[in-house]
């Protein structure tokens, strides 16, 4: 239990316009066929990103994440942001308050995760995306420089997901994805700095999933290994802190907001991987409070559920499950400051882009004549109003205002 002197409202100490958080999904890499995932342009939120804003809005969200896109603003040694700056001019417009993701997953053209320039690119992109995106009516802007650095690192060493790259599980990866892992740690903080040039009351989100690993029932033995595989995923954050490898340059004051990610596979056992059931209510799974309490053990900083959602007939009732343990975290002592509905339109796979994951809450279909269109999904809906009303005093952003019955638009 954590001391009871902590924030009740973290989003009135912090200043976050409303607690819950309407996620874009903005990965831009390119998938395992080397086709690129575009995330923004699939779901039509590259085009349609003032509708999307005012849909959030009239929901009683005030506050989305959106990725920047290093892949896509960085073209021939030159920066382009003029999709980054119309989306927040809208989102101004429509009273929308952006975290900004700088890098999510892609690279430009002719650059390598392993090449020396990395980080130095980096830190050039980060300092314009600043410079382009910095208004002085926001005094302490949030970005996230890295998105995912733990999971970056694993996809590329021990993957197939990121294109070229082709890694497997061992030794051998294990240790290149250490050592990425470094390399990536080193970029966000060369980000945070170059962030902090130009804003330096900029506000720095870090995020990777938040995990729980056991050993298999049948296999005891491997519950230290589990322990300790379980461990990686602080290795970042460690990092970032200084705790871990200072040689990089890590140290407190870069760790300002824990950002974590959490979905229904987020636990597993080692060496089999299988998933410890969420919808069959696996009795070695842990309450998401308790690793809500762990993390902030650890580190003593703020968090923010960066992502989380589920699919199908199961997305409402997992968003009461988490709406209900984050707010018995946050009255246990536990400074949460807000809880980002990610994605909060369906996406397609990245693998196989012809699937939809129905995983927002509006979801696409495809009308006769072949037109795209997004359908609002009901139960979805009365789940969200569900913990809006819930939550109370950690909503200055107000309740779901969002009239009965079924919402189509074009996609």
């Amino acid at each position: 239990m954590q001391p009871s002197n902590a924030p009740a409202s973290p989003v009135a100490a912090r200043g976050l316009p409303s607690f819950l958080i309407a996620g874009f999904e903005g990965a831009d890499h390119r998938n395992s066929h080397g086709e690129p995932v575009a995330m923004l342009d699939a779901t039509g939120h590259a085009r349609d990103y003032a509708a999307d804003y005012a849909r959030v809005r009239a929901l009683g969200i005030r506050v989305v994440r959106e990725s920047v896109g290093w892949s896509r603003a960085e073209r021939g040694g030159r920066f382009d942001f003029g999709c980054v700056l119309r989306r927040a001019e809208a989102a101004k417009a429509a009273g929308i308050r952006v975290i900004w993701t700088l890098w999510h997953y892609g690279l430009p053209d002719g650059l390598d995760f392993f090449d020396d320039p990395l980080v130095a690119r980096f830190a050039a992109f980060a300092h314009a995306a600043a410079r382009a995106l910095h208004d002085p009516s926001i005094p302490a802007p949030i970005f996230c420089p890295v998105n995912e650095i733990s999971f970056l690192a694993w996809a590329v060493c021990e993957s197939s997901l990121i294109h070229p790259h082709r890694g497997a599980p061992g030794p051998e990866s294990s240790a290149r994805g250490f050592a990425l892992k470094q390399r990536l740690v080193r970029a966000a903080l060369a980000g945070c700095d170059a962030i902090r040039d130009v804003t330096p009351g900029a506000r720095m989100l870090h995020i990777d999933p938040l995990v729980h690993i056991v050993a298999p029932a049948d296999q005891p033995s491997l519950a230290e290994e589990a322990s300790r595989v379980r461990g990686f995923q602080f290795q970042a954050f460690d990092m970032l802190a200084g705790r871990l490898a200072p040689e990089l340059g890590g140290a407190p004051h870069y760790l300002d907001c824990v950002g974590v990610n959490y979905y229904h596979g987020n636990q597993f056992e080692i060496a089999t991987e299988r998933r410890l059931h969420w919808h069959l209510r696996d009795p070695r799974r842990v309450p998401f409070r308790a690793l809500l309490h762990e993390a902030f053990t650890r580190y003593r900083r703020p968090l923010m559920i960066a992502e989380t959602s589920h699919f199908g007939a199961g997305r409402d009732r997992w968003l009461v499950e988490i709406a209900r343990d984050v707010r018995q975290a946050v009255h246990e002592g536990v400074p949460v400051e807000g809880l980002c509905l990610y994605p909060i339109t369906d996406r397609p796979d990245w693998e196989r882009p012809t699937h939809w994951h129905h995983s927002g809450l509006w979801d696409r279909y495809i009308a006769r004549n072949g037109t795209p269109f997004r359908r609002m999904h009901l139960p979805y809906l009365r789940a969200l109003r569900h913990v809006q009303h819930g939550f109370g005093d950690l909503l200055p952003g107000g309740t779901v205002s969002a009239r009965d019955g079924l919402v189509v638009f074009a996609a």
